[in-house]
């Protein structure tokens, strides 16, 4: 198992300074509103690579005095089979360099895919019980970074996608735009969106194979990931590259259209992602809001398990609130399923009551302004 046995921090967010201890596979934190909890889960997810489970900018990391945001940092020492290693971030200290610093037991990282081999987090926030109701955006999100936690390239196919289309879109607008130049920008598109869909169908095949054993869900429903995508159809029927030149002349079809619309109409931009509640047979949007926590709850634990299978190590489960809209009895189905499952959990909520039966399994603390009080050992009261 990977664990996180120590955590500190230093300016970072709402927490000055923080150093921490973790024992158990399952961590709990509570504490009221405000009081810091999210911030500890998001500083655990910036230990891996990616932008954190707030998508935040590097300007908004440090904690505030004076309205001045400090330069800020947070390391952690982690615990596995084959021995401890470190892993520190944060902002350069120097001051020379705008972007989010790495290090490796003492040595700068230059990639931030080299850290995908040592660690991973998957997370449910509460904004998450929203992803049904919203946009599109929303959901293909969710959906890249499950992808990218077994693919680290995918991400850079989908910023250079998301790259041409945008210089593609302001040459469009422009009105004199050279041919040439909207054709290699349409070239680009063309060859990293199919790679990007071609990513994201074989991560769902491969999650909906886990997700229908139910091996990983335990007493969660049962559910189907759909990719919603006109790539995706027609990488179903013919090979990449005849996709690739279909779509690049769609493409330069379409260049008066998305110059009068101020966006392309066509891309790996569009792609959307749908949850199926199996029993039911009924779409995620459709559920109660307690069966669409439990839906990604079930999609969270089996992600968990692919990765473990894939990597040899599962990712650590950052929970925050997740009690919340559970029933009694799906929560213990959730705290049985964390205790079978090989993970490290962290798990935040606002009533420590609803954690009591991991009593003896967990490490609980109390989060108040700044501070983090040990509650006990594993669970004792």
């Amino acid at each position: 198992m990977l664990r996180l046995i120590r955590l500190r921090l230093t300016e970072f967010r709402s927490w000055a300074s923080l150093d921490a201890r973790f024992d158990a596979p399952v961590v709990v934190i509570a504490g009221e509103n405000g009081a810091g909890k999210t911030n500890l889960l998001e500083a655990i997810s910036l230990l891996g690579p990616g932008r954190g489970l707030r998508g935040a900018r590097m300007s908004e990391l440090g904690r505030r005095v004076d309205a001045v945001a400090q330069p800020w940092a947070a390391a952690g020492r982690f615990a596995t089979p084959q021995g401890n290693f470190d892993i520190g971030t944060g902002a350069d200290p120097g001051g020379s360099s705008d972007r989010r610093q790495f290090r490796l037991d003492g040595q700068p990282v230059r990639v931030q895919a080299d850290l995908a081999d040592h660690v991973a987090a998957v997370w449910l926030t509460p904004q998450m019980d929203r992803l049904f109701q919203e946009s599109t955006s929303g959901r293909r999100r969710f959906l890249d970074r499950l992808v990218w936690a077994l693919e680290p390239t995918h991400a850079r196919e989908v910023a250079a996608h998301d790259e041409a289309m945008a210089q593609r879109n302001r040459l469009l607008a422009g009105g004199r735009a050279d041919p040439g130049w909207l054709a290699g920008l349409e070239d680009a598109m063309a060859r990293h969106a199919v790679a990007a869909t071609a990513a994201r169908r074989a991560l769902v095949s491969r999650l909906n194979a886990v997700m229908a054993s139910g091996a990983a869900t335990g007493a969660f429903p049962a559910a189907r990931m759909v990719l919603v995508c006109p790539i995706a159809e027609a990488l179903a029927e013919q090979p990449a590259l005849a996709v690739e030149d279909a779509l690049r002349a769609a493409l330069a079809a379409d260049r008066r259209r998305d110059a009068a619309a101020g966006g392309a109409a066509r891309g790996a931009h569009r792609a959307d992602m749908a949850l199926i509640h199996l029993p039911k047979d009924q779409p995620a949007e459709l559920c109660s809001t307690g069966e669409q926590k439990a839906l990604l709850i079930s999609t969270v634990l089996a992600h968990a398990a692919l990765i473990a299978e894939a990597r040899g190590f599962a990712p650590m489960l950052l929970l925050d609130e997740v009690a919340a809209h559970l029933d009694a009895t799906r929560r213990e189905a959730l705290f049985a399923a964390l205790a079978a499952l090989p993970a490290q959990a962290f798990l935040t909520g606002t009533d420590p009551e609803v954690f009591r039966p991991l009593q003896g399994i967990a490490d609980r603390f109390r989060a108040q302004p700044g501070i983090l009080v040990p509650e006990g050992e594993c669970g004792s009261p």
